[in-house]
């Protein structure tokens, strides 16, 4: 069994910073933090357009940087092959598209402005999470 830790505090403050960042681009410059959105829409970008997705996905990966420079490097473990997380996240990108977003910008921003439609959203996103979670912990591996 995969063994999980409850880290209240950490996950408090990045939820925080999520928050902060998703109202920060909101309020900037009118646009929802919906990550699956903004890296899709940076391939047909041009501009000022191009210029502020390409400086959110940058400061994305600085922030897990600058996270390891300040707290030390940050233990993972892939408990699959590389061949199923390229599958799992192939699925990630296709059901994105399926669902017009991903759960940042449903489940952050979404939620935040009362839509019916991130709602909705959402819960199938976590209720897929959570099955898929109970299918490989106690079906596919006994």
């Amino acid at each position: 069994m995969i063994a999980t830790q409850f880290t209240p505090v950490p996950a408090l403050l990045g939820g925080m910073l999520i928050g902060v960042s998703a109202t920060l681009l909101w309020i900037g410059l009118g646009r929802t933090a919906g990550i699956s959105g903004i890296l899709g829409g940076l391939a047909t970008a041009r501009g000022g357009n191009a210029a502020w997705r390409t400086a959110f996905l940058v400061g994305l990966m600085a922030g897990s940087a600058l996270y390891q420079l300040a707290a030390g490097p940050v233990a993972t473990a892939a408990p699959a092959s590389g061949s199923v997380l390229i599958l799992g996240g192939a699925l990630v990108g296709f059901g994105t598209r399926l669902g017009s977003g991903c759960t940042s910008g449903h489940g952050v921003c979404g939620i935040a402005r009362l839509s019916r439609r991130s709602l909705v959203a959402t819960a199938l996103f976590v209720g897929s999470a959570m099955a898929t979670v109970a299918m490989v912990r106690h079906v596919m591996r006994g």
